[in-house]
């Protein structure tokens, strides 16, 4: 992975923080242009979801997980996409794979030595802090980062106290996440909001900013464990609070949905709104990523249509 700029954060400013509201008619109406405003179609459409491919962070989060399917994510993070696919889009030379392999932390040893072993370099990104509750104590949650990283992870996907986000405690959360930040070291950072537990869509807006602000290098939507998960309409109230963060500071933060995100159009949809909102800056998986565990096998049947002019069978492609 290339070394790319941190967030170095800045100190807490509450009265930002507390001067930040959203319109949820607006956002929602927003929202529902999104997909119907721009369309992408035929070569674009493949060129499209190869980026997306590079953008998804490939997921287990299974109770059951072994470090054997473990390799087998990592296998199939290094080689994503078909061999005849690529050799049909032209794309056999792109190094295509995907932007991050992300696993708990127990699993982290099995996921580096897999790549390692087959030689990529893609990263290995770990779910820390209590994921997915966070109900946990402090001092346990942030020595769950430092394993994790000691382990090898080169990400880590903390998740913040929805208490304090909650009660408008802002300055204990961001205390927190700066804590969490420091523990992570090298390692880049995501602090996933779990949209689905935060009330309303101004107080994912202020932990959005609060987050930013303790350092973290994403923002993430949700751990996939809530009810509600990633949506276009929280997704752009995200976007825009990064937006407005880089305006303030000059730092660009990255973005990353996770959760539901299971087809080649959904992935499309969260690439025009990056596109959108954010501009070409962020559709790359330095400042953009997705968090998913089906999504691929989808995307990788359409580029099948596109090749042969028919759909695939289950059995004619390996799932993601």
């Amino acid at each position: 992975m290339a070394e790319i700029d941190r967030n170095p954060g800045i100190p807490l400013d509450l009265s930002w923080v507390s001067s930040v509201s959203v319109n949820l008619p607006s956002v929602k109406r927003r929202a529902e242009t999104l997909t119907t405003r721009r369309t992408v179609k035929k070569h674009w459409q493949a060129a499209w979801l190869l980026r997306a491919v590079t953008c998804i962070d490939l997921t287990t989060l299974s109770g059951d997980d072994t470090d054997g399917n473990v390799e087998r994510l990592c296998h199939k993070a290094a080689n994503p996409v078909r061999t005849d696919l690529l050799d049909g889009l032209g794309m056999t030379e792109a190094g295509i794979t995907c932007g991050a392999v992300c696993v708990y932390p127990a699993r982290v040893p099995a996921a580096v030595r897999t790549l390692k072993r087959l030689g990529v370099q893609v990263p290995v990104a770990a779910v820390a802090t209590g994921f997915p509750s966070g109900q946990y104590r402090f001092k346990t949650r942030c020595e769950e980062i430092s394993l994790a990283v000691a382990d090898g992870a080169m990400e880590i996907d903390i998740v913040i106290n929805r208490e304090m986000a909650l009660t408008g405690n802002w300055q204990g959360l961001y205390d927190e996440v700066k804590a969490m930040r420091a523990a992570c070291g090298p390692a880049h950072m995501k602090a996933i909001l779990a949209v689905g537990d935060l009330g309303s869509m101004t107080t994912v807006a202020r932990a959005s900013l609060v987050a930013m602000m303790a350092g973290a290098d994403f923002i993430k939507t949700s751990t996939g464990k809530e009810g509600v998960n990633a949506t276009l309409p929280v997704g752009l109230v995200m976007c825009r609070a990064i937006r407005e963060y880089q305006q303030h500071t000059g730092i660009k933060v990255g973005f990353k949905p996770a959760g539901g995100i299971r087809t080649a159009k959904d992935a499309l949809a969260w690439l025009i709104l990056m596109k959108e909102e954010l501009g070409d800056a962020w559709l790359n998986n330095h400042m953009f990523r997705i968090g998913a565990s089906g999504l691929l096998a989808d995307i990788e049947r359409q580029l099948f249509h596109y090749v042969y002019g028919r759909y695939a069978a289950g059995s004619e492609l390996p799932m993601a």
